[in-house]
């Protein structure tokens, strides 16, 4: 493999973790109107169990498919729903490109996400794997597909921040 193709590499991977940790940090810093544009306009985002995704089972606690779908969820979690206010904060290790195929690199991580609560009491909330399809629009990543596969048994509160 030529020099070039390998900096060409590092240049993507390098630009795919960014994506990943600007992604997480928007969620953490509460930027939830923000979110939706991280992912191209015909996407998928996917909160799933690690059983029904082995089982290709498509039961899923989020399941959105357009970029409208995300920005909805953020109108319903900012207006309609009645949760505890709490802080997430996640830890995304092993950022890896798993394939490329048709302009759309695959991309697996693990993620860890901790929840403060306003009593100050921090707990491991969900752990689990990111599933992506990652695109370039204009030299910029964007996630056409999003799953989010959770280990994690119990969920213990209301589901309503994005993960």
């Amino acid at each position: 493999m030529e020099l070039k193709q390998i900096n060409d590499l590092r240049e993507i991977q390098f630009k795919i973790e960014e994506l990943t940790h600007a992604y997480v940090q928007c969620i953490d810093d509460n930027r939830l109107e923000e979110w939706p544009e991280f992912f191209t306009g015909d996407c998928l985002y996917q909160i799933i169990s690690r059983e029904n995704h082995e089982r290709d089972f498509p039961a899923s606690i989020i399941y959105c498919d357009s970029k409208g779908m995300l920005k909805d969820r953020v109108t319903a979690h900012r207006q309609a729903n009645i949760f505890e206010a709490h802080v997430y904060r996640h830890i995304v290790s092993s950022i890896r490109i798993a394939g490329y195929e048709n302009d759309t690199y695959t991309v697996h991580s693990n993620y860890a996400v901790f929840q403060t609560r306003v009593n100050g009491y921090s707990e491991v909330y969900n752990v689990g794997q990111y599933i992506d399809k990652i695109i370039f629009i204009e030299d910029e990543p964007k996630f056409k597909e999003k799953k989010v596969v959770y280990d994690t048994l119990v969920i213990p509160t209301l589901l309503v921040t994005p993960i």
